[in-house]
């Protein structure tokens, strides 16, 4: 992930204002420091999307702010009653805006708790029943096993780690995994599939870089797909700080 290596530009008065502060190990994973009474769990609003957030042992509270636009992008480009796959769909931000826009979603997360924690979210938002399906399963695994079923996606939305384990112990790299992943995404899209995200904060993996994977993998199933990519950023609500969160590429696509 991208670090902010330049000077604070806020006075120390307001660094010191903070509720929580998380302190991260050398050695992996941290902890909180709660300066002062912070719930368990609060609810946020953003525009027609509620979420539930809360710490967790790793410093995560339930929503990464900088994809937020791209969610919605996405939730603009569905048309009828799309059938969308979201893989490592974290708490469930994209797959209940897109169920409030009219979409089905198979959202796939290898955390039972996680998955536990997109159907608060989920019901905050009173999503259908049918809106979401939840797929408790290594991410790579359920891709190949779509692929074989002849299953296809109007849509999809890819957000990996750089590393991570599936339920059963499975090891996911992204220096390994991605392009294989992506080639097996791509033969999952519908005759009328509409885009592809995918977004990543893992070191070196740049926005031209996951253009190019992107456009690798598309090559054989929609040559010539026209692929976008940038840096993902945070901005302080006066727009005055920036910071580099990550990055990001997308194809918009028009399959005929």
């Amino acid at each position: 992930m991208p670090h902010a290596r330049w000077r604070k530009s806020r006075e120390p008065e307001i660094w010191r204002s903070a509720n929580a502060y998380y302190h991260r190990s050398d050695k992996g994973g941290g902890e909180w420091e709660f300066r002062t009474k912070v719930q368990d769990s609060f609810e946020i609003a953003l525009d027609e999307l509620k979420l539930i957030l809360k710490p967790t042992d790793f410093g995560h509270v339930g929503y990464f702010p900088e994809h937020l636009r791209h969610w919605k992008l996405c939730a603009e480009s569905i048309r009828h009653r799309p059938r969308i796959l979201n893989l490592f769909a974290y708490t469930g931000g994209s797959s209940v805006l897109l169920a409030k826009a009219g979409a089905q979603v198979t959202h796939v997360d290898s955390s039972r708790g996680i998955i536990d924690w997109t159907k608060e979210n989920a019901a905050l938002n009173e999503v259908p029943a049918d809106g979401i399906r939840y797929i408790c399963e290594d991410a790579a695994k359920f891709v190949k096993r779509e692929v074989k079923r002849g299953n296809a996606y109007d849509g999809v939305i890819l957000d990996p780690p750089s590393f991570g384990r599936g339920p059963k112990g499975e090891v996911f790299k992204i220096e390994d995994e991605i392009l294989s992943m992506l080639c097996g995404v791509c033969s999952l899209l519908s005759k009328e599939a509409a885009f592809v995200l995918l977004s990543a904060h893992s070191p070196g993996f740049t926005p031209l870089v996951l253009e190019k994977l992107l456009a690798d993998a598309l090559a054989d199933r929609i040559p010539g797909s026209r692929i976008v990519s940038a840096e993902m950023t945070i901005e302080s609500p006066d727009g005055k700080v920036v910071l580099p969160t990550g990055c990001c590429a997308s194809a918009q696509l028009s399959i005929e």
